[in-house]
């Protein structure tokens, strides 16, 4: 809604400040002031000050659109750094490589770089002027899984893990694809300093897949050597969409996730002969079918909760009764009481079972990773629709329910940032559209078929991250 000059304001004897008020597309009222010389104000017609306001507002609203153009010009660029790191994987904790490559992309886009921050964190800081400062994570890890895609630039890598075994790495969960887009996003950020102003703080964290790398970046002063961020923004790409759509959802985004580790001990012997012996494999696999009644018979119906064993191992050889087998749960909940109540269960089943085959000891159960859901802030996730349905079009921002997986970005809201953390459509629109018709699912992050749609995905990612940091890099942190 345009202000006007007033009577007093085209007769006034002198230079003055002439308020406009523009109503900009986040819902805001941004006031500006032009100064008029009292030469010109018998010059100024009401037309002229419509032009002015036009002006005022086609700049503001500028500053949450991204176009094409834009994005296609650094998309290159980006795509060549997907396939790099694509075939270079490495594992949580060791991105050392992964971690120089990003550094020294921002680094020559004019950003000021930091790099080992927590292990192998990096963080880019680009100031432009007064306003918030808004931080953009990636994560840099890849998981130790053989890559089965088919890709002509398909991961060939392998490596020693944290247990000293050699292991196939691939980019299974899309940090890959995630890199590559906040780098398009920087260098559009970067040499388009006119259409935002405050402070951009980038964001490569390690360790995401082991749930550490957050709390060694905060540990090592992430909030404290650099500014800490008045709002946060994240994204991360699945098939669960098409390549291209994003998906909002406002409050609880995921789930709290503990991962458990459980050595379960017996008496070792003969294969032939096993009444002299207590087996650990057996009470192992008695104890992974009694977990699995926890969720269907003590949680109640209609709330979340998941408990999956990831892994056995015992043994090395088909005629040995080992002396201990080894378990791996990941627990995933929404609620602290049902977390709390899970959490229990696992522990009574887990001896209680050992008790009743006679084992020499307690079963030693080991806590050794966690992280709370990521909560999404409402009123951010409404401010920022608007910028991505102007980017993406308003058919292509889906707003969804919480997802069961999790990730340790909940550290940094904990921290008081509150943020939006976004879903990244990664599925070719025709296998996608193919693959509903037929009621089937396209292969999930951590599958070794995981193949996002790279040249659609891209640029969907690009786009909503440089209209949403537009829109929260605009000299005021609402």
């Amino acid at each position: 809604m345009p202000g006007r000059l007033s009577p007093a304001h085209l007769s006034a004897p002198r230079s003055e400040e002439v308020l406009f008020a523009s109503f900009c597309t986040d819902g805001a009222v941004r006031p500006f002031r032009l100064v008029v010389p009292n030469r010109c104000y018998h010059a100024i017609s009401m037309k002229t000050a419509r032009i002015f306001l036009f002006f005022a507002i086609a700049t503001s609203s500028y500053a949450q659109t991204v176009t094409s153009k834009e994005v296609n010009a650094v998309y290159p660029a980006a795509h060549e750094l997907y396939l790099d790191l694509h075939q270079n994987p490495e594992l949580s904790s060791h991105e050392r490589q992964t971690a120089a490559k990003l550094a020294a992309r921002l680094r020559n886009l004019g950003y000021e770089v930091t790099e080992g921050v927590g292990g192998t964190g990096v963080v880019a800081i680009l100031k432009n002027g007064a306003g918030p400062t808004v931080m953009l994570r990636t994560e840099l890890d890849a998981l130790p899984v053989e890559e089965k895609t088919g890709l002509s630039y398909s991961s060939k890598v392998h490596a020693k893990d944290d247990a000293g075994r050699d292991v196939p790495v691939m980019h299974a969960c899309g940090h890959d694809v995630h890199m590559a887009v906040l780098v398009g996003t920087a260098d559009i950020m970067a040499h388009t300093k006119a259409s935002w102003q405050g402070t951009l703080m980038l964001i490569g964290q390690p360790a995401e897949e082991t749930i550490s790398g957050a709390k060694r970046m905060i540990a090592d002063g992430l909030f404290t050597r650099f500014p800490k961020p008045a709002l946060g923004f994240a994204l991360h790409v699945g098939n669960e969409l098409p390549a291209n759509q994003v998906g909002i959802t406002p409050g609880i985004y995921n789930t709290n996730a503990d991962s458990l580790r459980v050595t379960i001990y017996g008496k070792g012997g003969h294969g032939s002969a096993p009444q002299t012996a207590i087996d650990p494999i057996v009470i192992a696999a008695k104890t992974i079918l009694s977990l699995q009644t926890i969720v269907s018979r003590e949680v109640k119906p209609g709330e979340m909760a998941v408990v999956t064993v990831g892994y056995v191992r015992a043994g090395t050889k088909n005629n040995i009764i080992p002396d201990q087998a080894e378990l791996g749960l990941t627990v995933r909940t929404y609620k602290a009481d049902v977390r709390k109540q899970v959490l229990a269960a696992i522990t009574r089943i887990i001896n209680a079972e050992s008790q009743a085959a006679g084992a020499p000891k307690e079963p030693l159960i080991e806590h050794y990773e966690s992280t709370d859901s990521v909560y999404n802030d409402p009123a951010l996730a409404q401010r920022l629709r608007v910028p991505l349905e102007t980017a993406l079009g308003k058919e292509n921002v889906i707003t969804e329910g919480p997802i069961t997986p999790s990730e340790d970005y909940a550290f940094f809201v904990e921290q008081g940032v509150p943020s939006l953390y976004m879903s990244l459509g990664g599925a070719n629109p025709q296998k996608y559209a193919e693959a509903k018709a037929a009621g089937v699912m396209l292969p999930s992050n951590h599958s070794p078929y995981f193949a996002p749609d790279a040249e659609m995905t891209i640029h969907t990612g690009i786009k909503s991250e440089v209209a949403v940091l537009r829109n929260l890099l605009n000299g005021t942190a609402q």
